[in-house]
């Protein structure tokens, strides 16, 4: 292998294009992987826009996930080897010939599993667990309301709350289509957000024990109205502000929590605590195929701009991703 590999670039005002960079090397707890399938996630829109940088000593490469081959390792490392397949998680670095990956945010891809698939896991399973599993705490027979319920990490939430015996899953999408194809995955409740108010129809159904958001803006008052109380109301991104005039009295008079969470910058022995929990909790349904990654649409990597501006325009269902086929 040589020192350099191509890497998708960012050059101001222009398109996204394949460049030559410097490849990446192991630190001790590291892997170098041979990608072969990175996820798109809006982090990465935000990122090239110069909002949301990599935290510090991350990769300045964009893409959060990948999947491909092990081709070295760092000193430290146990159980992985050379040629293993796997998929991760990252901080950055994804949209690359080679990415490095803690040992930590690794899981090894199933038998009979695409690099594809196994590139739309990581970073919508490890999401959902850290929010509604971990931060809002949820136990089984809870309601639970996704926005965004046809998004990568919405349709992998409907799956996992499935696996975990929630009582009620409601989702919002754009659409009649979306709609369905969110029922199809396990939602009990669909909501067309361009045509229905989701307050009052979450409010009808007995309200929501937990909120999963990434809207923002009004959606914050209307999260507050529609949770039970003692409901746990979660902020993963602000799509619509994160300025918003409040009402904060039915959150004191409901005893409720609004938190929000990011998975970026977590130090890396949080993101394995995360994986584990994952492999314990919902891998074996991963394995028997009782969860599996929706993809929407699968790019080449010469195709980054056309895969952003994609995922920009919302229409999409499951994950976008950049595949070298």
């Amino acid at each position: 292998m040589g020192e350099t590999m191509w890497a998708v670039v960012v050059e101001e005002d222009q398109p996204l294009k394949l460049g030559e960079v410097e490849k990446p090397s192991c630190g001790p707890n590291d892997v170098l992987v041979e990608v072969m399938t990175a996820g798109l996630n809006r982090a990465d829109l935000v990122q090239r826009k110069g909002l949301y940088p990599p935290p510090p000593g991350a990769s300045q490469i964009m893409g959060l996930e990948c999947a491909g081959t092990i081709v070295s390792i760092g000193s430290d490392v146990s159980g992985w080897s050379v040629g293993d397949r796997v998929c991760g998680l990252m901080a950055g670095g994804g949209y690359a010939e080679y990415a490095v990956i803690d040992q930590g945010s690794l899981f090894k891809i199933p038998d009979g599993m695409s690099f594809d698939e196994a590139g739309a896991l990581p970073e919508v399973m490890m999401t959902v667990w850290a929010n509604i599993f971990d931060r809002c705490q949820f136990k089984a027979g809870e309601a639970v309301l996704i926005h965004g319920g046809t998004s990568g990490i919405g349709t992998m939430a409907i799956q996992m709350l499935k696996t975990a015996g929630a009582s009620k899953i409601m989702i919002t999408a754009g659409s009649a289509d979306k709609c369905d194809r969110a029922k199809a995955l396990g939602a009990d409740i669909t909501i067309n957000y361009r045509e229905e108010d989701f307050e009052q129809i979450v409010r009808d159904a007995g309200g929501a024990d937990i909120i999963l958001d990434m809207v923002g803006g009004d959606y914050v008052q209307k999260n507050i109205s529609a949770a039970k109380v003692g409901g746990r109301i979660v902020n993963i991104a602000y799509m619509q502000g994160s300025q918003v005039n409040v009402n904060l009295m039915p959150l004191m008079l409901k005893r409720l929590v609004l938190t929000g969470t990011t998975l970026r910058a977590r130090p890396n022995a949080d993101k394995q605590r995360i994986r584990d929990a994952i492999l314990a909790d919902f891998w074996p349904a991963v394995l028997s195929g009782g969860i599996k990654p929706v993809i929407d649409t699968t790019y080449v990597f010469d195709q980054a701009e056309a895969a952003q501006t994609h995922l920009a325009k919302g229409g999409h269902v499951g994950k976008i991703l950049l595949s070298r086929k």
